[in-house]
């Protein structure tokens, strides 16, 4: 039996959710009016623009939020008070503020405000970024600590992502050879996701031949859009409930593909692990299913996915978005590029590979990294943080419950620590002890305290690796004759801060074939003929 529906009733549904959402609306608004004249903060809060009725200061964010945010810093100070929605947020704005909420209040101030979006598929409750500071969020740390990101472990997998990195030299010569641009946040982006999977799974999850990288790319670029945009939900937490902009909706397909992903990935080793005289491949994921055997309660297989989850999502756009920005400031910037050539010739040597171990020899290389992550740091308003008892802070107080953002951006942007704040200038950090570990707040892209990036130290190995080798072997020129000086440096934002137009550039090899053959083949014969030997 066919059933017809007419315009008239399908009029009638769409005006009976339109008059619903009205409803739901009408009631937050009655509930954030009589919240409001309810509770009047006797407490001195930092100063602040003045709130409009119901949606308080949202209309201050725009839609790049870590620049309205600087700006709104540069008017009230460093700590500035906002009203977002029925939240109540601090914003930090200087190094001196920072070190008071990641090092002096850390303790207060380490829980996590919780975007909704993020609550898909109960995330928040396993997520090591998200979970409270607790019993299973130390146990989680400690693995990621002494067995993941060790320099032992990331030492002994070294040759793996030397080798993911040679694919990515080869796929960059045909490039040149052909005279075609390189689109280097997509490049990055393979290699990065490349190098991850196989310190993980021993696994490639982007094949020449498929189209994994560009899939697995749209879904971890459609999670930072979704984390990072404003969410009706997260400022009016009555409306949780009816998720209005679907935000949580899509988040739960985009994990979803995920985690259907790595349960594949773990049920195929554990059928290999139960073959009798299988050999090891003694990655991260073996590391996990050993910690799991010997104690289920510590790790399982859940904890496994979802530990992924935020590894995959956290280390793959973040790396490859710092790479394209570095290469764009470079080439924006041609005198920092020879300077970096120069640099890596006479250290490294003529047609010799850069090496893990090179880094520390390479202070230029090191300062063009870290001028990156000043004046483009990924994550720009850092995690947010939640206050789970009042904290003072320059004779302001944080209230309890009260939501906390440190703009990571507007601190490497502060003239008042920084000459020529906004000039790409990497010699400004030639002979100072200044690193990205957490330690000097005026430089914070990973954050800092307890809650600083686990996985920092293999950031660091592959972003420089692959920026000095892509450096090392390959001049650059930008496409269709574009003049450095006229580049776009603009940004887009999302929870992640992305190059808003992706760079494209001519690579053109800086050594001969002959020279290039030479140290291509003494790394990849020894590996092909291991290789040969397994098969």
């Amino acid at each position: 039996m066919m059933i017809i529906r007419s315009p008239l009733l399908r009029k009638r549904k769409m005006d009976f959710y339109s008059t619903l959402l009205c409803l739901c609306c009408t009631w937050v608004i009655f509930q954030a009016f009589r919240k409001t004249r309810s509770t009047a903060i006797s407490k001195k809060l930092p100063p602040g623009p003045k709130p409009f009725p119901i949606i308080g200061n949202l209309l201050d964010l725009g839609d790049k939020p870590h620049k309205s945010l600087a700006k709104l810093a540069q008017i009230h100070g460093p700590i500035v008070s906002l009203k977002l929605g029925q939240v109540t947020t601090i914003i930090i704005s200087s190094a001196e503020t920072a070190k008071e909420v990641l090092q002096t209040h850390d303790q207060l101030l380490s829980s996590r405000t919780i975007p909704d979006a993020v609550r898909a598929h109960k995330q928040d409750e396993f997520g090591l970024p998200w979970i409270p500071i607790s019993t299973q969020w130390r146990n989680l740390r400690k693995i990621c600590n002494d067995q993941l990101f060790s320099k032992k472990a990331l030492d002994a997998n070294q040759n793996i992502r030397g080798m993911k990195l040679q694919e990515l030299l080869a796929e960059t010569r045909q490039s040149s050879l052909s005279g075609e641009a390189v689109e280097i946040g997509k490049a990055a982006f393979k290699t990065t996701l490349n190098l991850l999977s196989n310190t993980v799974f021993s696994v490639d999850l982007a094949n020449l031949n498929s189209d994994t990288a560009r899939e697995f790319k749209e879904i971890v670029w459609n999670v930072m859009i979704e984390a990072g945009k404003p969410n009706l939900a997260d400022y009016f937490p009555l409306l949780k409930k009816i998720d209005p902009q679907r935000a949580r909706q899509r988040m739960t397909v985009y994990f979803g593909k995920l985690m259907h992903l790595f349960d594949h990935m773990i049920s195929q080793r554990l059928q290999e692990r139960e073959v009798a005289g299988s050999a090891k491949c003694n990655d991260m994921l073996d590391t996990l299913l050993n910690i799991s055997e010997e104690n289920s309660e510590e790790m399982d297989k859940t904890k496994i996915k979802r530990l992924f989850l935020d590894l995959f999502i956290a280390g793959t756009d973040t790396t490859s978005a710092t790479l394209e920005w570095a290469m764009a400031e470079l080439l924006h910037n041609p005198v920092a590029l020879s300077k970096a050539q120069a640099e890596l010739e006479q250290v490294i040597g003529r047609g010799n590979p850069v090496e893990e171990s090179d880094i520390t020899r390479l202070p230029y290389l090191q300062a063009i990294v870290k001028e990156t992550f000043r004046l483009h740091p990924v994550v720009p308003l850092l995690l947010p943080r939640k206050a789970k008892a009042d904290a003072e802070i320059n004779g302001y107080t944080i209230p309890k419950g009260a939501q906390v953002l440190v703009n990571a951006w507007a601190i490497g942007r502060d003239p008042s620590l920084w000459d020529n704040a906004n000039s790409f200038m990497p010699e400004r950090f030639l002979g100072l002890e200044i690193d990205v570990k957490g330690r000097n707040f005026e430089l914070i892209p990973f954050g800092g305290g307890r809650r600083i990036c686990p996985g920092l130290p293999l950031a660091i190995r592959m972003l420089h690796l692959m920026l000095g080798s892509l450096v090392h072997n390959f001049d650059w020129k930008l496409e269709e004759g574009v003049k450095s000086e006229d580049m776009s440096m603009e940004d887009k934002f999302a929870l992640t801060l992305q190059i808003a137009h992706p760079l494209r550039a001519i690579p053109i090899p800086v050594y001969s074939c002959t020279e290039e053959f030479s140290w291509f083949s003494r790394r990849t014969v020894p590996y092909l003929a291991i290789q040969s030997f397994v098969l």
